[in-house]
């Protein structure tokens, strides 16, 4: 978090930061009554099977995502989450902490970025700081002017869910 801190305000990204115990899970973040504005989102880092390509999805904390349906959409039979290693390999963050602003280690640009398209009509975002024990709300131009830094596109789709 404190090399992020600095970027978003070199940046002119406007925040808001709340800080509050380790959560690892949406389910975690739900007990302890926290009430933060905007989108509250899950990240997930998926790999395909096949194609071993990688897709960061943020969508809303409350989805299932039907991560097979996601897959054929990318070309894919199926899609898994990425390993402890990988997390830190490609967005420097251990799991529980998984947030688009780990983009900044993708130098490479291996991931994907799609967003739920109800998250994105929200208009702002809840995201950890590298660390699950804060939280950052920024806008949508937030956002944009981040992902344009880093050198990633995203695209704002309806994501499949499991029902």
């Amino acid at each position: 978090m404190q090399e992020l801190l600095p970027l978003l305000s070199d940046l002119s990204i406007p925040f808001q930061r709340f800080d509050h115990p380790a959560v690892f899970t949406c389910a975690e973040t739900d007990t302890l009554n926290l009430h933060f504005p905007g989108a509250h989102t899950k990240q997930l880092l998926m790999k395909g099977k096949r194609k071993k390509q990688y897709v960061l999805a943020i969508v809303m904390h409350d989805k299932r995502v039907d991560t097979k349906a996601l897959a054929k959409d990318f070309g894919d039979q199926s899609m898994s989450f990425v390993s402890p290693e990988d997390l830190k390999r490609l967005l420097g963050v251990e799991p529980g902490s998984v947030t688009p602003f780990g983009l900044i280690y993708d130098k490479a640009h291996e991931i994907t970025v799609i967003v739920d398209e109800d998250a994105w009509n929200v208009g702002q975002f809840c995201f950890h700081p590298l660390v699950n024990t804060a939280t950052l709300v920024i806008d949508k131009a937030g956002f944009e002017t981040f992902m344009k830094y880093t050198g990633h596109g995203w695209t704002v789709r309806g994501i499949p869910q499991r029902i």
